[in-house]
């Protein structure tokens, strides 16, 4: 009896569609032996033809148009990696209409069109694969939907943006600029051109938006996620850091306890002993805590080409074998059945606890210390460790306090004092501690 073939579509052939086309043409045989079918790369979609002809992908299955892939009967599994809002959304919703499985690496698509994408899906009773979205190579997704489906995860903390890790890394090995240490993430090719989406935080907040949604089965509207990014970090914070006893890392957090879920990004302390303080340069990591196997790590490559795919592929093979079973939508998307539309409320930063560091830049004269710690003291926030860098030819110095665990809601409005002082020379720099139970 000749074997099943499985038909496979990409949109898309840059870094990552590039490597899903060169695994899947390359590793062939290894991977229909795997799934017991014939895995074929039926056809390829890119508005840019070099692309296709630089994979060395054979001319018959290779277009410039997504609406052939997608309304093609013959095919199988549709994989999604244009990228961006749209067209991705649109041709993912019609492909979903037309019966295809779809996997995708589309991680802002989900994280601001999965409410509506995800119902599709399950109209549709086809299955969406998304593992390639949040954490590159590891396999996190699945962790969560699968692997970790018999705990309630109570806390999670990220590194999920390789970007920023390397750029931190640099500075706080190598102590270079956040500049230089840009620009050296630039040539080394883990930063694009323009690097907002790392260094502000915002490509770390899509990914939390989708593991929040995997941990609580619903979705978090991603404008109620606070992001801070790491452009403000200096390597005199870096070192101030160190001697309290932190490395600052930026952070994807979540906390889901008593029915009460807190998700943010933002630059965290994390003290030296944590598993997390020992992953560096372009690498991600999830520490979670589930109620019955305690604490469990995620680590390895979280972006490039191989990486990326490897993930890509490994949904491949997962909706084709939900194919050959005859059960395509067998898991829910986000692993439980009781998922729903309604978006999740999130806790508002405001009511956040927790530990701060502070660095304000203030004129050298007398008084200065004395006026911030009055308006700390008048909200409540007491310190627990206070350093001062002197500096010559009277340009403004660096006074650092770390506090006790103080409320969000008092220390912005504390802040908002201090900064109004004519002694304070620039907005005050605000790092918080991560929580590590």
């Amino acid at each position: 009896m000749a074997k099943r073939v499985i038909k496979v579509g990409i949109l898309g052939l840059g870094i990552v569609g590039g490597g899903v086309a060169q695994l899947l043409m390359e590793q062939k045989e290894r991977l229909s032996g795997r799934l017991g079918a014939e895995l074929v790369l039926a056809k390829a979609a890119d508005r840019d033809a070099s692309l296709a002809r630089e994979l060395g992908l054979p001319a018959k299955i290779c277009c410039n148009d997504a609406e052939q892939v997608v309304n093609d009967p013959d095919i199988d599994i549709v994989v999604e990696l244009i990228g961006g809002l749209s067209p991705a959304k649109e041709f993912m919703l019609q492909a979903i209409e037309n019966g295809k499985q779809v996997a995708t690496a589309n991680k802002a698509l989900l994280a601001h069109h999965g409410v509506e994408i995800l119902a599709a899906a399950k109209k549709a009773k086809v299955s969406l694969g998304f593992e390639a979205s949040t954490g590159g190579g590891i396999p996190l997704i699945g962790s969560l939907r699968e692997g970790l489906a018999a705990n309630e995860v109570s806390q999670a903390l990220g590194i999920l943006n390789g970007t920023s890790n390397y750029i931190l890394t640099q500075m706080t090995n190598r102590g270079q600029s956040f500049d230089e240490a840009l620009a050296e993430a630039q040539a080394a090719g883990f930063a694009e051109a323009d690097p907002t989406f790392d260094v502000e935080g915002i490509d770390a907040s899509h990914k939390l938006a989708i593991i929040t949604a995997l941990v609580t089965g619903k979705q978090p509207r991603l404008e109620d996620i606070p992001v801070q990014g790491i452009s403000r970090i200096t390597p005199l914070d870096i070192k101030f850091a160190n001697d309290f006893g932190y490395k600052i890392k930026l952070l994807a957090l979540l906390r889901n306890q008593g029915g009460r879920v807190e998700a943010r990004v933002h630059p965290a302390l994390i003290p030296h002993d944590h598993v997390l303080a020992s992953v560096d340069s372009n690498f991600n990591a999830l520490h979670l805590t589930g109620d019955w196997v305690g604490d469990v790590l995620l680590y390895g490559q979280g972006a490039g080409r191989r990486a990326t795919a490897s993930a890509v592929v490994a949904d491949v093979l997962s909706l084709a074998r939900d194919i050959l079973a005859g059960c395509s939508g067998r898991l829910p998307a986000l692993g439980t059945e009781t998922e729903t539309s309604e978006p999740l409320e999130l806790a508002p930063l405001e009511e956040a606890v927790c530990q701060y560091y502070f660095r304000f830049t203030a004129e050298d004269q007398p008084g200065v210390l004395a006026s911030i710690s009055h308006f700390l003291g008048d909200h409540g926030i007491s310190i627990e460790a206070v350093t001062q860098k002197g500096i010559d030819n009277n340009a403004p110095v660096p006074v650092v306090m770390l506090t006790h665990q103080a409320k969000e809601a008092a220390v912005q409005k504390a802040l908002a004092a201090i900064d109004n002082l004519p002694a304070i020379a620039q907005p005050t720099l605000v790092i918080r501690k991560a929580w590590t139970k």
